[in-house]
């Protein structure tokens, strides 16, 4: 849902610990409490663990549909007044919704925490979810789906990327989902969904800023401790046979007139420490104008327009991407060649010295920068808890990285960047108007 901007007052800081106070409710509801006195500013967050891989094959989107219908209101407050509530009081809300998750929250002033923890303790305990709001709600997501989707160049890559790395897991789709699925379902399935997913016990409430530690924790106990239990959720376990054989397809998009080529490989998820390293290569090979790809591709030989790398990490499983958009008529074939070229050279030689001092200062400055803002020392500290078992993830994390050495980054390209474990996909214009 997007409904504005960050609130702009930022705090500035260094990598250093982030302190933080935790506990759970009777009702399973776990509670995290960072105090941050250096800007009147609190980040109000509810993490649900229930993403786009908890809906069933015939009703997809589910989740994304409820990251906005449950904004439109609950039994204390009216249909449509929730950002009103929000910005007359100084702050911004928003949500989103990955394949793992949901997360709502709210930016106010610190003066309006108790604010924030009610409306966040209405959402969970008082939702209106009717005929009304879910047919405006599912206007909403067409329209979205239309303009971040159906209607932007390349907007159904990940789209067409994943559903031919995974065969079985639910990742194969994307949060947005099915429009025909939305259209489909009835109100009781949209009520049985919240009952079951948006509980407190799979449910992670984390504060973060300028607040009162003790005042917060009477104001979680007042509002959220009346909220029902949910029975236990129990995660998809779900194990994709490994790709033996390079993958070669073709997608067609109406919206492009430069073609692309993409590489995927299906890797680990986030909580596997070859991740990390696979988010090392990627910055290697693509961070900024002085990357390896960059500079061989745009640069020197003129042949991409555009070229990249990136470690899409989710939670159970991932995807490592490269991708190229041809330059002066080059083709496709070469552009994957270039790219293979390089991660050979990863696969067999050390990365220099000054390549890997790079990587750790580029870690640890994108490290504080995640954390400059409440909001996102609040989202860290709930995915330390949800994906690691660990909140104090968010200070052990630039140390992990910093224990990666050059021949880890060797071993994983070798692992797992081969051409007899990926798809390929020639991502073409379609002049066949109307066909994504």
């Amino acid at each position: 849902m997007v409904t504005g901007g960050f609130l702009l007052m930022t705090v500035a800081v260094k990598a250093q610990k982030v302190d933080f106070t935790e506990y759970d409710l009777a009702n399973g509801l776990h509670v995290i409490l960072h105090q941050d006195k250096t800007a009147p500013v609190v980040a109000v967050t509810v993490f649900y663990h229930v993403g786009s891989k908890n809906e069933e094959t015939s009703r997809t989107g589910f989740a994304h549909f409820f990251e906005h219908l449950l904004f439109e209101g609950t039994d204390n407050i009216k249909r449509g007044e929730w950002s009103k509530i929000v910005s007359s009081n100084g702050g911004q809300e928003n949500a989103t919704t990955s394949q793992d998750r949901t997360f709502y929250y709210e930016v106010f002033p610190s003066n309006q925490l108790e604010l924030g923890l009610w409306m966040e303790s209405e959402r969970m305990l008082h939702p209106v979810i009717n005929e009304v709001g879910v047919k405006t709600q599912n206007e909403v997501v067409k329209e979205e789906k239309r303009q971040r989707i159906d209607n932007q160049p390349y907007g159904h890559f990940l789209e067409e990327i994943f559903k031919r790395l995974f065969t079985a897991h639910p990742y194969r789709w994307q949060p947005i989902g099915s429009m025909e699925d939305l259209d489909a379902a009835k109100l009781e399935e949209f009520q049985a969904f919240f009952k079951k997913y948006y509980i407190p016990n799979n449910a992670t409430l984390s504060v973060a800023g300028d607040i009162d530690i003790e005042q917060a924790k009477k104001w979680v106990a007042k509002y959220f401790t009346d909220v029902p239990k949910g029975p236990a959720i129990v995660q998809p376990n779900i194990q994709e046979a490994p790709i033996t054989k390079e993958i070669v397809d073709t997608a067609y998009d109406a919206n492009i007139q430069i073609p692309a080529v993409m590489a995927a490989y299906r890797i680990p998820g986030l909580k596997s420490d070859d991740s990390k390293v696979l988010e090392l290569i990627s910055n290697y090979l693509s961070n900024g104008g002085s990357s390896k790809l960059y500079k061989k591709m745009v640069d020197d030989k003129k042949n991409a327009l555009q070229v990249g790398a990136f470690n899409y990490a989710l939670e159970d499983y991932g995807a490592y991407i490269t991708y190229a958009l041809p330059n002066n008529n080059a083709s496709l074939q070469d552009l994957l060649k270039d790219i293979d070229e390089e991660v050979v050279k990863l696969q067999t030689d050390l990365i220099s010295e000054e390549d890997y001092q790079k990587l750790m200062n580029q870690e640890e400055n994108d490290f504080v920068s995640a954390n400059t803002r409440m909001l996102g020392v609040a989202e860290n500290l709930s995915d330390g808890h949800v994906y690691f078992n660990n909140t104090g993830h968010i200070n052990d994390e630039l140390s992990d990285y910093k224990k990666i050495t050059r021949e880890q980054i060797r071993d994983v390209a070798k692992k797992y960047l081969n051409s007899n474990q990926r798809v390929v996909l020639y991502y073409l214009p379609d002049t066949k108007s109307g066909n994504n």
